[in-house]
């Protein structure tokens, strides 16, 4: 699984340095949203063939080991084209970083007019990625994780309830709002699936409750 892995992230890495050189990387569609995650019965299944084992070590861990917020397109950088995207009547200045707008947090419900009260949450935290399987992963493999735009991994979110939230995992952590479980679940083993993952045994609990009310 994880050479299949490996092919995978490494190609799509090596697309878009291709894209960057040759000025042909664009910033994706708007869509007023992070990629919708797989449905609950297919999440299920995932999370049923993803590796459970006890959650490995965080030493050697940095954020400097997951490039991020890379540019996507002219002066954008990967947070600003995720504003843009998760917000409404967005406006950017020539920097590309949002004047005005406004911003629903799915995690907590509230709304916010200015970018600096938003996060770019990562989904699956990087943390998280590096104990489970990403610290033997190369920098370009963790730079295309942390800037992923086409997986539910990205999204905006209230900066303090992002910061609550930290680095941990569903067994210890779930958003305030509890009506958002099921698609934070979704989300979660979608990703986790997608880059062969593993999970906890206390988390694969939590997840499978949360999909059960699905």
């Amino acid at each position: 699984m994880l050479g299949i892995y490996a092919r995978r992230i490494a190609v799509a890495a090596s697309a878009a340095a291709l894209a960057a050189t040759t000025g042909l990387l664009t910033a994706p569609a708007a869509q007023a949203a992070m990629p919708t995650p797989i449905a609950a019965s297919t999440a299920r299944t995932y999370l049923s063939q993803l590796t459970v084992s006890a959650e490995g070590s965080s030493s050697g861990y940095s954020r400097d080991k997951f490039p991020h917020w890379i540019t996507q397109s002219g002066t954008c950088n990967t947070r600003e084209v995720v504003l843009k995207r998760d917000g409404t009547g967005v406006v950017q200045d020539a920097s590309c970083a949002a004047t005005s707008g406004s911003w629903y947090s799915e995690y907590d419900g509230a709304t916010w007019t200015a970018a600096s009260d938003v996060d770019i949450d990562h989904m699956v935290p990087l943390a998280e990625a590096w104990r489970s399987g990403a610290s033997s992963w190369t920098n370009a493999q963790r730079q295309a994780y942390a800037n992923d735009l086409t997986r539910p991994q990205l999204i905006a979110v209230t900066d303090n309830v992002n910061q609550s939230k930290g680095d941990k995992d569903p067994a210890k952590w779930m958003p305030p709002r509890a009506a958002y479980h099921c698609t934070y679940a979704r989300a979660w083993v979608h990703v986790k699936h997608y880059y062969n993952l593993s999970v906890d045994s206390a988390e694969k609990t939590a997840l499978q409750t949360a999909l059960k009310d699905c």
